[in-house]
């Protein structure tokens, strides 16, 4: 039987692996010139809030745990402000952005807000 870890059961993480999944779909079609600059960044940005939720789920200290979850905050952010300049450059529709990704990001961000919350008041 699979070893399912906690990490996995957390709608957060369910999210951003969900993010990051859209992000690559749509920096596939960025132009070939960003291919090292905004998509490569787009596409670590969004491993990392799903990376950091996994680690910090894994950590035994509270501080650590919390300071994980910042981080993948932090980069959920970064990852917003980089769609924002996607639009900007004209990659990527605004309507993507407002009807796809910034629900998910507004989601996400909340989500990590309140495991932080529930992590400090544990009552």
């Amino acid at each position: 039987m699979m070893k399912i870890y906690s990490f996995e059961k957390l709608d957060v993480w369910q999210g951003a692996r969900l993010l990051a999944n859209l992000i690559y779909k749509k920096t596939k079609d960025f132009p070939t010139k960003e291919q090292y600059g905004l998509t490569n960044q787009m596409g670590r940005c969004s491993d990392s809030v799903a990376s950091n939720i996994a680690e910090g789920s894994a950590r035994t200290h509270l501080k650590e745990k919390l300071h994980f979850l910042t981080i993948a905050y932090s980069s959920t952010i970064e990852l917003l402000n980089q769609l924002i300049l996607s639009c900007d450059f004209g990659y990527l529709k605004h309507e993507e952005l407002n009807t796809e990704l910034r629900p998910l990001i507004q989601t996400i961000t909340y989500k990590i807000h309140r495991l932080k919350q529930s992590l400090n008041n544990p009552n």
